[in-house]
Formats: structure tokens, sequence, C-alpha cells
């Protein structure tokens, strides 16, 4: 018996890195996933492994800041399973410059990345969310949903470079208070996570090697100086970076019932006080 059987959950961007370990986590305590990535490969892969694993999974592909994704989502998730317990808002990346350089095709392309298709995607959810708890109080039961929103330690005390990324991670926090406070009575956690350095397909490689990531048409660098990666090993009290694996067991304590009673908060999930 997984602690979350049976339970329905979606979540953006796991078809590679944090994601995909996040939607394993979840599946591996008994969850029927809707798996997203913006390109079809990687999200068909892991929906294929997930099932060869044994769980339920279903693949919902494409940008999540396209403006019908968010119903196509929802939508996605009742057609396959005709219910939703869990959202995890994930998908993301960084497109990072100093504020004087940082165009306004940068600054609108991560907020509406990290801000605004969480909340087109929890605004679509709310009519599910609603009729589910009409439900639930019809037949006398408490059920608590859940709703964990990714954020960063850029986001709670700011970086360098990413005015755009942590003007948005800051703002998810905000939106997570907000929803709490809304989404209460629906018997509905929301809360987030704020990740600090993850070794990922981002983060590994030498920024100086010139690799990057296709965006929709857009070619975005990826990388971290590795003298940053060892200077940060040793800042860190416990000398090293995450891994998704961990990042993925911080969004699964907000999914289990020993979190119902927690809603509102961010935790950092950064190897430091």
């Amino acid at each position: 018996m997984g602690k979350l059987d049976g339970k329905v959950a979606l979540v953006t961007g796991s078809g590679r890195g944090i994601g995909q370990a996040i939607a394993k986590k979840l599946a591996s305590e008994g969850a029927r996933l809707v798996i997203n990535d913006l390109d079809p490969e990687p999200a068909h892969e892991t929906v294929e492994e997930l099932r060869k694993s044994g769980a339920e999974a279903v693949a919902c592909v494409g940008n999540v800041t396209a403006p019908d994704f968010a119903d196509r989502f929802i939508g996605t998730a009742m057609n396959a399973y005709k219910g939703i317990d869990i959202i995890v808002n994930n998908a993301g990346y960084t497109w990072d410059d100093v504020i004087q350089r940082m165009t306004d095709e940068q600054w609108y392309a991560i907020v509406d990345c990290h801000m605004t298709a969480p909340f087109r995607i929890l605004r679509a959810a709310y009519p599910v969310f609603k009729n589910q708890h009409q439900v639930d109080a019809a037949e006398g039961r408490e059920v608590f949903r859940k709703i964990v929103n990714v954020s960063s330690m850029s986001g709670l005390v700011g970086n360098a470079g990413q005015a755009n990324y942590s003007s948005a991670k800051a703002g998810i926090t905000g939106l997570t208070r907000a929803l709490a406070k809304e989404w209460g009575r629906l018997k509905v956690n929301v809360n987030a996570v704020a990740f600090g350095l993850i070794h990922t397909r981002m983060t590994s490689v030498d920024v100086k090697s010139g690799a990057t990531v296709d965006i929709e048409g857009r070619k975005i660098r990826i990388g971290l100086n590795p003298d940053f990666i060892k200077q940060h090993a040793q800042r860190n009290p416990l000398g090293r970076g995450g891994t998704p694996e961990e990042a993925a067991g911080s969004v699964f304590l907000f999914c289990i019932p020993e979190s119902n009673y927690v809603t509102g908060q961010t935790l950092a999930v950064s190897g430091s006080p």
C-alpha cells in the first residue's frame, strides 16, 4: 500500500530532470500520473517507463505558456482519470542576464513560464476541486487535495543576473499564500518548495562549453561555472548540491496525508538553513 494509492497527480515539466523524479516518486507511492514536457519524446518515454513499472500514466505534451495549455492539461486528467488530487507546478528554465541587458522578451518568457502558467493551471483546476469537495461533503468525507508550486532560493533571497527568474519565483510564493487562504475551505493544501542548487542537465555542464537547449526556437545557454559549483559545495553545510531525487522527496512531503494541516508554506530545499 502506497501513501498515494489511487490519487491523480499532474506534474508539469516531468519528462526529464526534477519533474521526472517527482513523477516517479509519486508513482512509486501509487499515484496515477499526467506527464507533461515541452517535447513529445521525453514525455512519452517517461509515460512508458512508468507504465513498465506498473503505474498508470498519460501524457499532455506542450508548452505550459500556451494560452490553451491549462485547459488541455486539466482536461487530460479528467478524460483519463475523472478527477484530480495533486498538481505540481514544476516546469521551468532560466534565461539570465543583468538587468541593463535583459530584454522584454527575456522578462516575459520567464515570468510567463514560472508565474502565468501556474496561475492559469490552477484557475482551470478550480471547478474540479470545487465539485470534488462538494461531493465529498455531501457524502460525509473529508478529503484533502494538494498543490505544490516549485519556487527557488533565487525567489527568496534574489540572485544577480536573474531579475526575471527571481521575481517570478518570489511571485509564486505569493500565489501560494493567496490560494492557501482561498482554497482552504475546499480542503486543498497549497504549499511551495524553494530549490537551491540541484544537479540536473541544466546545471551540470560547464557554462563555458556553450551548450544550449531549444525552447521553441530560442537557443538558451545552460550550465554553471565549475568554480561556482566548487565554492557552493564549500559554503553549503551539507557540502554539495542536491539530487533530483532529493528535490522530489521534498515535494512528496507536501503530497501525503501527514501534511494535511500544513498550507501556505514555502520549504527551502537547499542543504542550508
